[in-house]
C-alpha cells in the first residue's frame, strides 16, 4: 500500500447484524476520551499526539468523542466546484477554513454535531480499511435505532443515509491510517444547524442533502447520551471495554506504558479513505 493511498471502497446498502458474532477471547481494552467543545486544531493536535504514543506502544486504543466550534475542513480531494474558495466561503459565513491531510472533499463540524476519533491499531480488529468503514457505520446506524431512526449504507459513498428516494446524510466518515494507526473517524448530525452546508457542496457530493437527528424527530436529544449510546456500541462492535474514562484535562495519564507490552505493528503506509 502506497503512502496517501485513497481507497476505492465499494459500500453496499446491506443489513446490519443486529449482533456481533459470539467471541471467545478476551475484548482488547480501552480509554475513553469524552472532551467538551474542542476547537479543530486542538483536536487534530490531539489526535497526532495520540497516534505517536499509540504507535510506539505507550497507549492503549482510544476513543475520543467531542463537539466542534464551527469549521469548514477540506480534505485533500477538494475541487474548486465543492466550494465558492477559502477566502469566499470564509466571507460568506465568517467561519474558518483548515486544509486537513484527510481523504475526502470539504465538509462542515459545528456545535450539536458529536465528532469520534478512534485511535486504534487497525490490525487487532478488522482485515482492513473497508472493514474498519463498515464497522464504524454499522456503530452510526445500531446508534441511531436507538431512537427509531433507520439509516443505511449507500454504494460507493461511505458514511450513514436516512430515507429513500432522494436519501439524506446524517452521519459522517473520513479516516486516516498511518503507522498502522487509525485518525480521524466520524461525524453524526444530532442537533447542529445545517445552515453551513448549503454554502458549499458536502464532501463533493452533487445535490448531497443533509439531516440530522433533531430534525427528523422533531426534538433535540440529549448530547451526552447519545455519545453515551456512541461509545456503548462502539466498545460491542469493536469487542472492546472501557477500563477509563477521562477528560482532557487528564490526557497525560493516557502517556504511561500500559501493564501489558503491546506489540508494534510492522505498518508503515499511510491510507486516507474519501468521505
Amino acid at each position: 500500500m502506497t503512502p496517501d493511498h485513497l481507497a476505492q471502497t465499494e459500500l453496499t446498502d446491506s443489513p446490519v447484524p443486529s449482533r456481533q458474532p459470539e467471541r471467545t477471547e478476551a475484548p482488547q481494552t480501552g480509554t475513553l476520551v469524552l472532551c467538551e467543545r474542542l476547537p479543530y486544531e486542538a483536536a487534530w493536535s490531539l489526535q497526532r499526539t495520540c497516534r505517536a504514543e499509540r504507535a510506539a506502544g505507550r497507549c492503549r486504543d482510544l476513543l475520543l468523542l467531542m463537539e466542534h466550534s464551527p469549521v469548514f475542513t477540506a480534505g485533500r480531494t477538494t475541487q474548486d466546484r465543492h466550494w465558492p474558495g477559502e477566502e469566499q466561503l470564509t466571507r460568506q459565513t465568517d467561519i474558518p477554513v483548515i486544509r486537513t491531510e484527510r481523504g475526502g472533499s470539504i465538509t462542515y463540524h459545528g456545535p450539536g454535531q458529536t465528532i469520534g476519533y478512534p485511535i486504534l491499531r487497525l490490525s487487532d480488529y478488522c482485515a482492513g480499511p473497508k472493514a474498519y468503514v463498515h464497522r464504524l457505520e454499522e456503530v452510526l446506524i445500531t446508534t441511531l435505532s436507538e431512537w427509531g431512526i433507520v439509516g443505511h449504507r449507500r454504494e460507493r459513498l461511505p458514511g450513514v443515509w436516512v430515507g429513500g428516494g432522494s436519501p439524506s446524510k446524517i452521519a459522517f466518515i473520513g479516516v486516516r491510517i498511518s503507522q498502522g494507526i487509525t485518525t480521524h473517524g466520524f461525524a453524526l448530525n444530532v442537533a447542529m444547524d445545517l445552515t453551513p452546508f448549503s454554502h458549499i457542496v458536502p464532501c463533493g457530493i452533487a445535490d448531497c442533502r443533509v439531516t440530522s437527528m433533531s430534525a427528523l424527530m422533531g426534538t433535540a436529544p440529549d448530547m451526552h447520551v447519545v455519545q453515551q449510546r456512541i461509545a456503548a456500541t462502539f466498545a460491542e462492535r469493536f469487542h472492546l471495554t472501557w477500563t477509563q474514562t477521562i477528560g482532557p484535562e487528564n490526557m497525560v495519564s493516557l502517556m504511561e506504558p500500559p501493564t501489558v507490552p503491546l506489540v508494534t505493528s510492522p505498518i508503515n503506509a499511510q491510507f486516507s479513505h474519501e468521505e
